[in-house]
């Protein structure tokens, strides 16, 4: 019963030990600064979007960056009664975005896709 006790007692020592220096990394210089906002900026960004359009269950609708930028990111919605977003990434050439849907009791789905652009 010692021993459990003494392993018990080693444990929950180690763990304040530990818990003390997670503590530490989280003080005030150690936080992650921040930068102001136009610092932050990416040179040509731009969000495009195709609005909702009803579509056969599981066609692909895609939007594309205008010329010049290319896609770092985008996302999609599907929607009616039982809409599901099947699939939501970008084109193999990085060109713009993809999204597809379904719904399981109706043959079509409404989907919107959004692409963030930049140069």
């Amino acid at each position: 019963m010692r021993a459990k006790t003494a392993l018990t007692a080693g444990a929950l020592a180690l763990t304040i030990a530990a818990g003390a220096g997670w503590a530490a990394q989280a003080a005030p210089e150690h936080a992650p600064t921040t930068k102001s906002a136009q610092t932050r900026v990416v040179d040509g960004y731009q969000i495009v979007a195709l609005p909702n359009a009803t579509v056969p269950n599981f066609q692909r609708r895609t939007v594309y960056c205008p010329p010049g930028k290319h896609v770092i990111g985008g996302g999609a919605e599907a929607q009616g009664n039982d809409a599901i977003l099947v699939g939501s990434f970008p084109t193999p050439d990085g060109s713009g975005w993809i999204a597809l849907g379904r719904q399981r009791a109706y043959s079509d789905v409404g989907i919107s896709v959004y692409a963030i652009c930049a140069n």
